[in-house]
């Protein structure tokens, strides 16, 4: 079977190794593909597999030979999954690759913000330190985690995992989630709405699967509910937030900080409002891209083409 990877650089820059799904069919592997040239290199393959390239419902119409499509991530948003069921295309994803790795960087982001690590390792690299009269040097607030309030909002892996870290740090836990009673058995949680979570809680750690019930969930009237100074972290999607409203509570001072790995266009746009705003923490969609999470992600991908070879296709999303 002919397979063609549509933008592979992103997984894989040259520190893994494509080998084994080389050993699955003929493979072609294209760093990047602007979205006009989907149709022409994927115009005979019946395996297409895509990180961030949009395969349209237009598209799929001009590939008849394909019976495949699987996403290199774990969102499927950039597939049109209708059109895929119209013309029997099994779609398939990789959930839960990169679990370990967003939650760790939801403490980097959080950390930076509280610690300010590399702010002042940067000062004392300018000599800031070498002046000083005194032993400690500091220029910023510094924050202890231990018995603040943090709220996670979605209790999936991530959130799960992100919980259990703030639970070693000694911090209080509020979960909101669209399926509180699915956790009766978490005696040690207390589940609240997404008001009271925004309300009562000195952090908020966003680890929600965009939806349509999630996009703009951080908005004007939520921001008008946090505490003094309270610290908001996305890790999820840019679009679960509404970027100009965040800039406003930055800017008013009434939101102490905003950490984020996603914005809502990838790259962003250069006047997107965060990018001036200040405590405003941005990282460019890193952090699921530690090596042993898409070391994980290539082996799930293989695994995923070679069930579908087989018939038995595994994580099916449509």
């Amino acid at each position: 079977m002919k397979i063609v990877v549509l933008d592979g650089y992103t997984l894989n820059p040259g520190d893994l190794d494509w080998t084994r799904l080389k050993e699955l069919g003929s493979c072609i592997i294209h760093p990047r593909t602007d979205r006009a040239l989907v149709a022409e290199r994927g115009h005979d393959a019946e395996i297409l597999l895509t990180n961030k390239t949009v395969i349209s419902a237009d598209t799929i119409a001009m590939l008849p030979s394909l019976k495949y499509i699987g996403v290199l991530a774990t969102g499927v948003n950039v597939v049109d999954l209708e059109a895929a069921k119209k013309h029997n295309i099994v779609v398939t994803n990789v959930p839960g690759y990169s679990t370990g790795s967003v939650a760790q960087m939801v403490f980097a982001l959080l950390l930076e913000m509280t610690q300010h690590v590399g702010h002042h390792a940067a000062m004392v690299e300018q000599g800031d330190w070498v002046a000083c009269p005194d032993f400690s040097f500091r220029d910023r607030p510094l924050t202890e985690l231990a018995g603040k309030t943090i709220g996670v909002v979605g209790y999936g892996q991530i959130g799960q995992q992100v919980t259990q870290i703030a639970k070693a740090f000694g911090m209080q836990v509020l979960v909101q989630t669209a399926h509180p009673e699915k956790y009766r058995h978490a005696t040690d949680l207390e589940f609240v709405d997404i008001d009271k979570l925004f309300s009562d809680s000195h952090i908020i750690s966003l680890n929600c699967p965009l939806t349509e019930a999630t996009e703009n969930l951080v908005d004007t009237a939520h921001l008008a509910r946090v505490q003094q100074g309270a610290l908001l972290i996305n890790t999820g999607r840019g679009q679960l937030i509404n970027e100009k409203a965040v800039a406003e509570a930055l800017e008013e001072g009434y939101l102490g900080g905003y950490a984020t790995d996603v914005l809502s266009q990838e790259p962003p746009a250069a006047d997107n409002p965060l990018l001036s705003a200040p405590n405003c923490l941005i990282t460019p969609h890193i952090a699921w891209a530690t090596a042993e999470a898409r070391q994980r992600l290539l082996d799930i991908v293989v695994a995923n083409v070679a069930a579908f070879q087989h018939g038995t296709p595994q994580n099916r999303v449509a």
